[in-house]
């Protein structure tokens, strides 16, 4: 997959692939206007999204309904580096929802792909092109 990246002006970036645009900004307290998501937001954003979208796979395969379920995603951070140590994901799901599919559903968001990357991460090949 091929990501081209076009630099908007100010503090606004677009990535295009797939017929999609993407834009980004910073926030104002980082110079930008807060017009989009920032990068680093996107990053964090496809992991819940991507746990999101493996618990509905889950519950579709087996015609759960997922009227209600949401999950909540959030960020410890290290004080001095500000690098994330750790990301909680936590499921709500109503109380309708059967308990014999609760492990089901923690290991359908441990098969998410970014989640996975994560934990195995590629190697970075930098180059610059005239």
């Amino acid at each position: 997959m091929e990501i081209r990246v076009a630099l908007r002006g100010q503090k606004k970036i677009s990535g295009h692939f797939d017929g999609f645009e993407v834009m980004t900004d910073q926030p104002l307290k980082s110079g930008g206007e807060g017009s989009a998501p920032s990068p680093f937001d996107l990053f964090l954003a496809s992991i819940a999204t991507c746990a999101g979208f493996f618990v509905q796979s889950y519950c579709q395969t087996r015609q759960l309904p997922t009227d209600g379920i949401e999950i909540l995603q959030n960020l410890t951070r290290d004080e001095q580096t500000r690098m994330v140590t750790q990301i909680s994901l936590q499921v709500i799901v109503p109380a309708s929802f059967p308990t014999e599919h609760h492990e089901g559903i923690i290991a359908a968001i441990n098969a998410c792909s970014v989640k996975k990357h994560l934990l195995h991460p590629p190697a970075f090949a930098v180059t610059i092109q005239s």
